[in-house]
């Protein structure tokens, strides 16, 4: 990278592309390593236009051919060749091709505007082809390349889809000072920097835990509340239940005193037995 800082690299060192901000001075993985030794030298039967005319376009769906490609492409400029790359046993894509302009800036358009864009399903990735126009440049299949997928833990940095970030210690714009593996300065500053996140860490911890014991209490306070109106809808049921009950009860009382009432002074009629109540009514 020299002495300037750039997100996106110039010249292409595998050390470099293995980190996230291009100071690391060890590789950190096998492909690494295997990047490093590797001698790369791009296949003339492959590619043999102009590298400044050549885009590399990727993440193809497996059924995408030449002629969807040049449909997706022409509306940018003319066009020389169209290329999917494919196994040279089976036949099937390796799901990347090239797209070769009469023109670089038709070339240059397509990559602004084609990248991200959407052909039989899949988003393309479109960028420069670097085979020829990188130098020091070495492909994914050999260990460099940009880019990668986070779940191999092989990623490569300082391309389009994953710039380089920018260094901490970064002094000024346009440089910054050695880093060791791990981009710090020394090891005291490696540590510093360790204690600071470990107490961030802690705090953010202890900040969640509070939170999580407000929201606890007041789910429980919710929970009791809910409880307690239930509990005295519930009661105020039962006393309603019940005072329908008793009144129920004592209307039915009523109901069989006045019946008995009736029935015996039916009974003292037919037997000739005056009752008081019978006097009463004769004497008014």
């Amino acid at each position: 990278m020299g002495d300037e800082w750039t997100a996106i690299a110039k010249v292409y060192d595998p050390l470099k592309a293995g980190s996230i901000d291009g100071t690391d001075d060890r590789p950190h993985d096998r492909g690494v390593q295997r990047a490093m030794l590797a001698k790369y030298k791009p296949r003339k039967a492959q590619l043999d236009g102009d590298p400044d005319c050549t885009l590399f376009v990727s993440r193809l769906n497996p059924d995408t051919d030449e002629r969807s490609l040049l449909k997706a492409f022409q509306k940018y400029g003319d066009i020389v060749t169209v290329t999917v790359v494919r196994d040279i046993v089976t036949g099937f894509s390796k799901c990347y091709g090239f797209v070769e302009f009469k023109k670089e800036k038709s070339a240059i358009r397509a990559r602004q505007d084609a990248h991200e864009d959407v052909v039989d399903e899949r988003v393309l990735f479109v960028d420069w082809e670097f085979s020829r126009s990188l130098p020091g440049w070495v492909p994914r299949r050999l260990g460099g390349g940009f880019g990668g997928q986070k779940e191999s833990g092989q990623l490569r940095f300082g391309g389009r889809d994953r710039p380089f970030k920018k260094p901490i210690n970064l002094h000024h714009k346009g440089s910054y000072q050695p880093r060791d593996v791990r981009g710090y300065a020394d090891n005291e500053d490696r540590h510093r920097h360790r204690d600071r996140y470990d107490e961030g860490r802690r705090d953010k911890d202890r900040y969640q835990s509070r939170d999580r014991d407000k929201d606890r209490e007041r789910d429980s306070r919710d929970k009791e509340r809910e409880r307690d109106t239930y509990r005295d809808r519930d009661r105020d049921r039962d006393k309603d239940r019940d005072r329908d009950t008793y009144r129920d009860r004592d209307r039915d009382r009523d109901k069989d005193r006045d019946r008995d009432t009736y029935r015996d002074r039916d009974r003292d009629r037919e037997t000739g037995i005056r009752t008081e109540t019978d006097i009463e009514i004769e004497t008014e």
